[in-house]
């Protein structure tokens, strides 16, 4: 059965994700994802594409990319196979390294744009990696925030300001923004369904929604970082069986 085409973005930009095949680990060490970050780099220019964000995980890369002079799945065959070459030559294999096709979404609007670049960066967070987004290394954040080596940060930064020391501020708290976005995503995912956590609630003796409510903020509060620690458990979930909102919610540490 023949491939779907993928559906072509009306501005060039995509979401792109790498993946080791079968989800075996991509980088052994530092000096592999250094690899990577400078094979990026020189098909950048020859490619004529821009970087606006990556991650790179053990074993799958996120990449937020706009494609100019020629089709997105040209750019990224061309890093992929200079990658895999220089891979299989370094720990002495042979055979494929990534998924044969490349996952990816459009990023249309400036507000995807922005939600989909937090959602790369904070990806070591929501697997359980990092505590915060800036604690991972092989994210595009820190050069944002010091000097860009790979990524074109002028787009991302003027969508805060014109003023640069204001623009890097505001982009540092947005990236670090608690939320549910939903994106391309290597994870397979648990999900705990509602009558679990009110299972869970019943044994820690609320009822229901007005109990928990009624509880002094301490211990109500103590029950909500409970439930947010559970792998599986959305804090859009949480808010719709507890009936507290979802700032306050998050806000809960």
């Amino acid at each position: 059965m023949p491939r779907i085409p993928r559906k072509k973005s009306h501005n060039g930009m995509y979401h792109i994700m790498l993946r080791g095949i079968n989800r075996q680990t991509i980088f052994e060490d530092d000096e592999d994802r250094t690899r990577l970050l400078d094979t990026i780099k020189k098909y950048k220019e020859i490619s004529r594409i821009k970087i606006f964000g990556f991650c790179l995980m053990d074993n799958h890369v996120h990449l937020l990319i706009k494609e100019t002079e020629e089709p997105i799945s040209n750019a990224i065959q061309r890093i992929s196979a200079s990658y895999v070459y220089w891979y299989n030559s370094k720990y002495e294999r042979c055979g494929h390294l990534f998924q044969d096709r490349f996952k990816s979404e459009n990023v249309e609007t400036e507000g995807s744009f922005l939600r989909v670049l937090r959602y790369i960066h904070q990806n070591p967070v929501k697997a359980g990696l990092a505590k915060h987004a800036f604690d991972w290394k092989w994210t595009s954040i820190h050069e944002y925030i010091s000097n860009s080596n790979v990524v074109d940060i002028e787009v991302g930064l003027s969508l805060f300001s014109t003023n640069r020391r204001e623009a890097v501020k505001l982009f540092s708290e947005f990236m670090q923004m608690p939320n549910d976005d939903q994106y391309l995503d290597d994870h397979i995912k648990v999900k705990v369904s509602d009558s679990v956590v009110r299972n869970y609630l019943s044994q820690v003796g609320i009822a229901n929604s007005s109990m928990l409510q009624q509880l002094d903020r301490e211990k109500r509060n103590a029950i909500i970082v409970e439930l947010k620690e559970w792998k599986g458990v959305s804090v859009r979930q949480i808010a719709r069986i507890t009936g507290i909102s979802k700032s306050v919610i998050d806000r809960v540490r």
